[in-house]
């Protein structure tokens, strides 16, 4: 299979989140997050979280259907993030729900 050859790199997006004193470390694209103390050791976590993830799918052998329906080409030398665009945007909130706010 083309998803179990050595070499391969796979991009994904990292989201990183503040939790009271945790920093939540999330891959959108599988829907796996982990966290820690500090930005590196949520960001290792979640490397770890990754892996063993994707180790496990191979293992039961769902790892390129995985792949394929979170957007990737699985035949690509470089897994490249099927994500376009994360950032910060702006929603006013309407008076009925920024007064709950309140």
């Amino acid at each position: 299979m083309a998803d179990d050859k050595p070499g391969k790199t796979m991009l994904f997006t990292e989201q990183l989140i503040q939790d009271g004193e945790t920093i939540v470390a999330y891959c959108p694209e599988l829907d796996i997050s982990s966290c820690g103390d500090t930005i590196a050791q949520a960001r290792a976590n979640l490397q770890t979280a990754l892996r063993l993830f994707l180790e496990e799918a191979a293992k039961m052998g769902t790892l390129r259907q995985i792949l394929l329906e979170a957007g990737y080409d699985t035949d690509a030398q470089v897994l490249y993030s099927p994500t376009i665009s994360v950032e910060r945007r702006e929603l006013i909130l309407a008076e009925p729900v920024a007064e709950y706010l309140t």
